[in-house]
């Protein structure tokens, strides 16, 4: 009995086999013709929906189902699920470290939706953002400005709402009802950003928040240790609150007020020095060029241009304008290759290189090779975006220095970093180009099955028996090993 269930699975192979094996002789040209033609129709119609989907919305739609629905029924993590507070200082430095590895950043001079990027739109009619630029900021206003215990509240159980809404007139009447409620931070927020028509105007609304946000912030530092609601309330809460002196600090360094926006940086780095994760010394760095006071810029690039934080383009290119800075007014191409680099140069050459070998875009912007538009709110790490947010910052203090950008444009041409840096190369999902091989195989496959029906059908047989020819292989070995009583016996049951 043993023996007869282990040879059972062996035997119907074997007849399956056998009948696949008549099946195929049976078949014809034409058949052959209609499959391969409907294989190609379909895997086209695949590669037209996924060119559509990754051009309107930046991503593989096969790719986007895999990782939101079919990982998490595998078992895998979602990297995006909130740490739990007891967590230990392992799991902290392994956060911060993929923290650092993340490729997409919030731009940290992003402009100001109603004030800044709706003139945009009332000249040209159309939309300076991109719908994945707008729906990223989506999931940041709700990671920073909400929390669990919301729905406690009236007003910020009416912003939960409106952070996840689409249309900009249906969010920006939910925050007026929720100021008819109560103060609401997060309201006079996201009135500031997309409702004030000006900087003055968003300045005003930013003071308004502030107000309200420090007394939500007082509240909740109290009872911050009385549970983890409140702890996840005065997260909330000091995320607010960063938020508001930094968009404060930035209306003063666009209204011309730079020492003041400084000092308003300053103070915010010095209350809250852990919340690196908005970029702060960005701002600074900015603002302190506008000034000239190279001095205090390389004390900041000396605390954050560390090997151990994540770099970036202003924290590069601005290390070697200051070095470029100091040779740039005399540098001559002619006289250095005469006498060679100085020690000076030479310095100032290797900061460029390595500036430009972290993001290759930078040089054609800031030398105006290439045209310079709005930076978007969220860029990505040594690509374009982020090159163009750098630039259309940092390109006045570039031509503030005398012979930076000449020295910038002697380089480089002589380095060859930007040739084959690979970053940020926008790859095409790896689904378009695999329904793109399958189209284009299964229409050629269609086509010469088309032209050459017996010559195709005969490659076809000997493709499958070849494919089959290891289960005929292990049907043989049984038939010499078994008696041929039993294998009788077996084939009548």
């Amino acid at each position: 009995m043993f023996l007869f269930c282990y040879l059972k699975p062996i035997f119907s192979s074997f007849c399956v086999s056998s009948t696949v094996s008549m099946f195929l002789n049976t078949l014809t040209p034409k058949f052959y013709v209609a499959l391969t033609g409907t294989s190609s129709l379909i895997s086209g119609l695949i590669l037209i929906f996924e060119w559509w989907y990754f051009r309107k919305y930046g991503t593989s739609f096969i790719e986007q189902v895999s990782v939101s629905h079919l990982r998490p029924l595998l078992g895998g993590v979602d990297s995006s699920s909130p740490s739990n507070s007891n967590t230990s200082n392992g799991e902290a430095d392994s956060n911060r470290q993929s923290v650092s590895e993340c490729k997409v950043w919030r731009n940290p001079l992003n402009l100001f939706r109603g004030a800044e990027y709706n003139r945009y739109t009332w000249v040209t009619g159309r939309e300076p953002l991109t719908y994945y630029d707008m729906n990223l900021s989506a999931q940041d206003h709700q990671t920073f400005f909400t929390c669990d215990s919301d729905h406690l509240r009236p007003a910020d159980a009416i912003m939960q709402k409106a952070w996840r809404e689409r249309n900009p007139q249906a969010r920006i009447s939910a925050a007026h009802e929720a100021l008819e409620l109560e103060d609401c931070a997060t309201a006079y927020i996201l009135l500031a950003e997309e409702e004030a028509t000006t900087i003055m105007e968003a300045e005003r609304l930013f003071k308004q928040a502030l107000k309200a946000g420090e007394g939500c912030y007082r509240r909740s530092q109290q009872l911050q240790h009385h549970g983890t609601q409140y702890e996840a309330q005065h997260r909330r809460d000091t995320n607010v609150l960063v938020y508001i002196k930094r968009r404060l600090a930035m209306c003063s360094r666009k209204l011309g007020r730079t020492r003041e926006a400084v000092k308003m940086m300053r103070d915010l780095m010095k209350e809250f020095p852990l919340l690196s994760m908005f970029n702060i010394h960005e701002n600074l760095l900015e603002s302190l060029l506008e000034l000239q006071n190279y001095a205090d810029v390389q004390a900041v690039l000396a605390k954050y241009d560390d090997i151990s934080l994540p770099k970036s383009a202003t924290i590069c290119y601005t290390a070697a304008l200051l070095k470029a800075r100091a040779v740039s007014d005399k540098f001559s191409p002619e006289a250095a290759s005469r006498r060679g680099l100085s020690t000076a140069e030479m310095n100032a050459v290797e900061a460029i290189h390595r500036a430009v070998e972290f993001n290759p875009h930078v040089p054609k912007y800031l030398l105006e090779m290439k045209s310079l538009i709005l930076p978007p709110e969220h860029i990505l790490k040594r690509g374009d975006s982020e090159a163009i947010a750098y630039a259309f910052f940092h390109l006045q203090h570039w031509k503030r220095v005398e012979g930076a950008l000449n020295l910038l444009h002697c380089t480089w041409e002589g380095t060859v970093f930007h040739e084959v840096s690979v970053y940020p190369k926008k790859e095409l999902p790896f689904f378009i180009l695999f329904t793109a091989g399958l189209c284009s195989f299964t229409a050629m496959l269609a086509l010469l099955t088309h032209q050459f029906p017996e010559l195709m059908g005969v490659f076809a047989k000997a493709f499958l028996s070849t494919l089959f020819a290891p289960l005929n292989f292990i049907m043989e070995k049984v038939e010499s090993i078994l008696p041929s009583s039993l294998w009788h016996q077996l084939t009548r049951i």
